[in-house]
């Protein structure tokens, strides 16, 4: 007679969370839909309520579903974003695991591409868009916050012109990271970055010039990424005399 090892309760458990994630990946479960209650899902499954407990444990951690609390709170399947990973490199940032050359070198590969392309794809609406976030660089701000999101708004148009939902979900993950960081270290936002740095990227590509767009792009990434290496580097020494 063959000889069976018990099989784990995380082990049913992660079989369950696979199969409800698989659901809403098909479109079963709609994003902000509230799944059925835990008894429900454990007679469907035919498992324990524990069993379905780790499991929406697990999908919460994922990033798949958010647990609310009150009257009208229970489980509810997520809008999938890339703030899971972001949070995942941020904490290899602050392990030493990755560095910002490694995300520098990343950007400097995909977002003169993304200029190329939307130079390529300018419309009267994204022709506004692209001036007010250039009128609205130069705008004061109150918090480094809010300096990030209005220096960034640019590349965000950027992304969503391209027309190539691979390259925008890069970028945006690329960004959100470098925010990220950059919140960690908190530099000044004027010398990080200036107002003005996207203006020679957005004529070329209101110009409707992919080359010019790219080329010009790519001058403000390596111009950028420069000074996010030279933060890193001051941020690597504060934290190493703080261990001293």
């Amino acid at each position: 007679m063959a000889k069976f090892k018990p099989i784990k309760q995380q082990r049913i458990s992660a079989e369950v969370a696979e199969q409800l994630k698989q659901s809403f990946l098909n479109g079963h479960f709609k994003a902000g839909e509230k799944l059925p209650s835990e008894k429900d899902l454990a007679d469907e499954f035919q498992v324990s309520r524990i069993a379905i407990r780790e499991a929406l444990r697990i999908l919460e951690n994922s990033g798949f579903v958010i647990t609310r609390q009150g009257v009208n709170g229970g489980v509810f399947v997520k809008e999938l974003t890339f703030d899971h990973i972001t949070d995942a490199f941020l904490d290899l940032f602050l392990a030493d695991k990755i560095s910002i050359p490694e995300l520098y070198h990343v950007r400097l590969l995909v977002e003169p591409e993304i200029a190329r392309l939307a130079a390529l794809n300018v419309t009267s609406e994204y022709g506004k868009r692209l001036k007010k976030a250039i009128e609205n660089e130069e705008l004061p701000t109150s918090s480094l916050q809010e300096d990030i999101e209005m220096k960034t708004a640019v590349h965000y148009i950027l992304a969503e012109m391209c027309g190539n939902r691979f390259l925008e979900a890069i970028l945006r993950s690329s960004m959100k990271l470098t925010h990220k960081i950059i919140e960690v270290v908190s530099p000044d936002p004027y010398k990080l970055h200036p107002p003005g740095m996207h203006n020679k990227v957005v004529d070329a590509v209101l110009a409707r010039d992919p080359d010019e767009a790219y080329q010009q792009m790519r001058i403000h990434s390596i111009e950028f990424g420069e000074i996010l290496i030279k933060m890193e580097k001051t941020y690597r020494e504060r934290k190493i005399s703080t261990l001293i």
